[in-house]
């Protein structure tokens, strides 16, 4: 009898001890170290990604944001401040969810068929959007010439990026709004063009939020 409870409260000691241990090394000490590397080595990755103009943060390069004008009396629906880059849709999940204009409560993708009405309703009502809100007074988009990312959204719905071509056609109408040249703008265009990724990962892209943060200052100094 004093052996079986010997037996039980070494066999008990010994798993308080190891559930201790363990907590200590994965609970702490390898969340501590992983923390401190990052830190470390990849303060900016580790700490969201974070862009900073005028001295505070602004958003992150990771998540994109949305540019709107302020909701008027009895809308539901804001309209994008035109004087801005815009970015792409982000209603994936639909107009009735969290997830639109960028919201983090919810995050994905539409789970819609290639040939479902809805989509294709959505996407055209999105492409005369871009045609008819870029064409200025001299510059006219074709419906051609409309990107995919312009009128669809991303599997997040939270995408950051938008193609080259995309802020390409863009150009005409931020130059227009904002009384700057084209050749000014597109040159902002190209200089926050990044490449793909090691030369041969995913696809050239421009970060909305740091366009539009460069653009800011270059309408500042006139």
């Amino acid at each position: 009898m004093n052996n079986s409870l010997t037996n039980t409260a070494r066999l008990l000691g010994a798993g308080l001890g190891a559930l201790l241990v363990l907590t200590l090394v994965t609970g702490v000490i390898y969340p501590l170290a992983v923390t401190g590397i990052a830190q470390g080595i990849f303060p900016g990755k580790a700490n969201g990604s974070e862009i900073e103009a005028d001295g505070k943060v602004v958003g992150s390069s990771l998540i994109g944001q949305s540019y709107d004008l302020p909701l008027k009396e009895g809308q539901e629906t804001p309209e994008p401040d035109l004087k801005w880059f815009q970015g792409r849709p982000a209603d994936g999940l639909g107009t009735n969810s969290v997830n639109t204009r960028y919201q983090l409560i919810l995050s994905g993708a539409t789970n819609r068929s290639a040939d479902n009405k809805d989509l294709i309703d959505r996407v055209t009502a999105a492409k005369a959007a871009v045609v008819k809100d870029n064409s200025t007074a001299d510059y006219k988009v074709r419906p051609r010439d409309v990107p995919a990312d312009a009128v669809t959204s991303s599997g997040s719905g939270l995408d950051p990026d938008i193609s080259p071509q995309y802020a390409d056609i863009q150009v005409h109408r931020i130059a227009e709004r904002n009384g700057l040249s084209v050749a000014r703008v597109q040159q902002l265009v190209d200089e926050h063009t990044e490449g793909r990724t090691l030369g041969f990962l995913g696809e050239p892209r421009v970060n909305v939020l740091e366009l539009n943060i460069a653009l800011k200052d270059l309408a500042a100094k006139g």
